[in-house]
């Protein structure tokens, strides 16, 4: 269940097109006085605290799906807890806002009524007074695709949501949603977008000292204060960091040897310092495209023999290829 929360600058006051749409769902012709409207975010395309989020297509299958949808309280489906109705929903582009996966950032916004009785008198003010603003949403998708991967979660890839794999998030998508069932007030939601803190058990992590949240914290421009478990938490990623870098510059060091090596076979009148200048700064990339034209043409130059090499007249090149070395 994915969640949002309502809208604090939307109107209470139910505009003529809007009653329309509303009475469209009572029996009888409601006047603006007699209902209480509200505008609030469902959900969204960021990835939420259970590492899950839509993408923009699902959110626009939900936008006709959760119209006519029923407001409950606590995803509890009794027939007296229900409070409002969705009569209007649409999906909505925040400019200038960017998701954790640094996408476009899109909301699914609903309008909703309710009837102003003395019954629904204390669930408005709470409404009105910031109590009850977080909402979660309710609904069915077909598949949750894997964001390292690409395969679905049901096919057990292996990678865990929350963790990084290189510099990559592992998060999983949620798409082709076939149903809308409700849409609940609750306190405690699942979408980041409801400032709700919540435990998040899944290999021992807590909710807030994972690294999507710091990095979150840290992109966002503000002042950032971390806890003790935080901090540990981002030394940790720092020093794991430092030592797959320290890795892949020991392989690049190697690498860089090996071309400065076949440089001297294959072109005898360029000098090791020259080279050594050439090659400074490049990347793993660029370092292969020297690598591989200087082994071929030492290889054209000296005729380069593998240790293993067969010595029947009849034998190939091709067939030592993978003695090479």
């Amino acid at each position: 269940m994915r969640s949002g929360e309502i809208i604090k600058s939307a109107s209470s006051t139910a505009t003529a097109q809007e009653l329309e749409l509303i009475n469209k769902y009572t029996r009888r012709e409601f006047a603006p006085s007699e209902v209480y409207v509200f505008s609030v975010e469902l959900c969204n395309n960021d990835v939420d605290r259970d590492f899950e989020r839509f993408t923009v297509e699902s959110l626009f299958e939900m936008e006709k799906l959760f119209v006519g949808k029923t407001g409950i309280c606590d995803h509890n489906p009794k027939a007296e807890n229900q409070t409002a109705r969705i009569f209007k929903c649409s999906v909505q582009a925040v400019e200038g806002r960017k998701t954790l996966s640094g996408d476009d950032y899109f909301r699914l916004v609903a309008r909703a009524y309710m009837p102003i009785s003395d019954k629904t008198k204390d669930m408005i003010s709470q409404i009105e007074s910031g109590i009850c603003k977080e909402v979660s949403v309710g609904c069915s998708a077909g598949r949750a695709v894997c964001s390292v991967c690409g395969k679905e979660r049901q096919e057990h890839c292996g990678h865990i949501g929350g963790e990084y794999y290189g510099n990559r998030l592992c998060y999983f998508e949620l798409q082709n949603v076939k149903d809308a069932y409700e849409w609940s007030f609750v306190a405690v939601p699942a979408q980041r977008e409801a400032g709700v803190i919540k435990a998040y058990a899944q290999g021992g992590r807590k909710e807030g000292t994972d690294m999507t949240d710091i990095i979150k914290s840290l992109n966002s421009g503000d002042g950032v204060t971390l806890s003790v478990e935080q901090a540990k938490r981002l030394y940790d990623y720092i020093s794991s960091v430092e030592k797959r870098a320290a890795q892949g510059d020991e392989y690049l060091e190697s690498v860089k040897s090996e071309v400065l090596r076949l440089s001297q076979m294959a072109e005898p009148g360029v000098t090791r310092k020259t080279m050594e200048s050439a090659l400074e700064g490049l990347s793993y990339s660029q370092l292969r495209e020297f690598y591989e034209a200087y082994k071929d043409k030492a290889e054209k130059r000296f005729g380069l023999a593998p240790q293993t090499a067969k010595t029947s007249p009849a034998s190939k090149a091709e067939d030592n290829r993978d003695f090479r070395i």
